[in-house]
C-alpha cells in the first residue's frame, strides 16, 4: 500500500456516515463534492479538529479529477482508486442516508474509460462483418 497523506479513520463506516450526512445537510445531494466542501464538513464532524481525515473523505465523495487536482496543488501524493477501495471495502450502504456503490476491484475507478468511444469501436467492429 502506498503512503497516504493522513491515517485511516478507525471506524470507516461511521466516518463515511457522519461526513456524508454533513455534506448532504450543508450542500444538498450531489454526485460529487468539492475538496473544500469535504474539508469544511470534516471540521464540523464529531471528531472535529482532533483528526483530519478529509483526504480519505475526498476519496469517497469527490471526483477523481478534483481529488488529483487538490493533491497536486497541495504537494501530497495520494492514490484515489487505492484509497477509495480501502474506504469502501466491505462497507454496505445500509443505515446511510445516501447510497454507496458496491464496487469490485476492477470497477473501483473507471473514470479513464470513455464509454462513447468504446461503444463506437465495438459497433464499427461488428458492422465490418455486415458489409
Amino acid at each position: 500500500m502506498s503512503e497516504f497523506c493522513t491515517h485511516l479513520p478507525e471506524d470507516r463506516k461511521k466516518y463515511i456516515k457522519d461526513l456524508g450526512s454533513i455534506l448532504v445537510d450543508d450542500y444538498g445531494k450531489k454526485d460529487f463534492y468539492k475538496p473544500e466542501e469535504i474539508k469544511k464538513a470534516n471540521q464540523k464532524a464529531p471528531w472535529g479538529s482532533g483528526s483530519d481525515y478529509s483526504c480519505w473523505g475526498m476519496s469517497v465523495f469527490s471526483s477523481h479529477e478534483d481529488f488529483d487536482s487538490y493533491h497536486k496543488a497541495s504537494g501530497e501524493i495520494c492514490d484515489y482508486a487505492e484509497m477509495k477501495q480501502t474506504m469502501l471495502d466491505g462497507i454496505s450502504s445500509e443505515g446511510l442516508n445516501f447510497v454507496l456503490p458496491e464496487l469490485s476491484d476492477a470497477e473501483i475507478d473507471l473514470s479513464w474509460l470513455d464509454l462513447g468511444d468504446l461503444f463506437q469501436a465495438v459497433g464499427e467492429f461488428f458492422s465490418s462483418f455486415l458489409d
